[in-house]
């Protein structure tokens, strides 16, 4: 994204917001609730209207392109919601989008074991798996991942990561990834940005947010 500006209504809460990650990077969002970090993504993602900036993903610009066609040209969304059917099975999840667990499984191997539990039988870090697993399986140019962590305990935020930093390290997706466990997500990230009042204020490699890490947190992350 480049220059871009979004909100609700007459609030806006991007604000000139630029971001470009790389094929093979992995960069961290961070910031204060209310920062603009999943404004961003849904930006991003074509469900917030802007009312200035581009989108692009490589060559392609995607600014007045609907959701589907973000999707279709490679970015990959994952809500803090989930976005999954409890009645469905976690097979069936990803026969919908003509996949299959075990593909996913490969990142997440405890996925296989739940390919016939209702997804609204399994836990808070399994659906995630299953949300994350979606997005992977698409192979995309850009996954973006909304609040991983939430209401999950540390181990398993942390092996969601290192999930994604697998997908990273693969070399052909970019991701984004949102993130309130600050020294995990930074662990493994390559670049940190944080952002307050919807712009960004730092943009630096994530070893170097990690070790200021004290006075970080004190300024802008609460």
């Amino acid at each position: 994204m480049d220059g871009l500006s979004a909100g609700y209504g007459d609030a806006l809460v991007l604000s000139g917001l630029s971001l470009s990650v790389d094929p093979g990077e992995m960069v961290a969002v961070l910031g204060r609730n209310g920062a603009g970090k999943t404004t961003a993504l849904l930006a991003l993602a074509g469900l917030v209207p802007t009312t200035a900036g581009t989108v692009r993903v490589g060559d392609v610009d995607l600014t007045a392109a609907k959701p589907g066609a973000r999707v279709s040209a490679g970015l990959v969304s994952v809500p803090d919601d989930r976005g999954l059917f409890p009645s469905l099975s976690v097979a069936e999840h990803f026969r919908l989008i003509g996949s299959s667990v075990d593909e996913a499984a490969a990142l997440f191997p405890g996925l296989a074991k739940l390919a016939g539990r209702r997804v609204g039988a399994c836990s808070g870090g399994e659906q995630q798996q299953v949300a994350v697993g979606l997005g992977m399986v698409r192979r995309p140019k850009v996954l973006c991942v909304d609040e991983l962590s939430m209401g999950l305990a540390p181990q398993v935020a942390g092996e969601l990561l290192a999930g994604l930093r697998t997908l990273a390290d693969e070399g052909d997706t970019a991701v984004i990834v949102v993130e309130q466990f600050v020294d995990a997500v930074l662990a493994v990230a390559d670049r940190g940005l944080v952002l307050s009042e919807g712009r960004v204020t730092h943009d630096e490699p994530a070893a170097a947010l990690l070790a200021d890490h004290a006075s970080l947190e004190a300024a802008y992350l609460g």
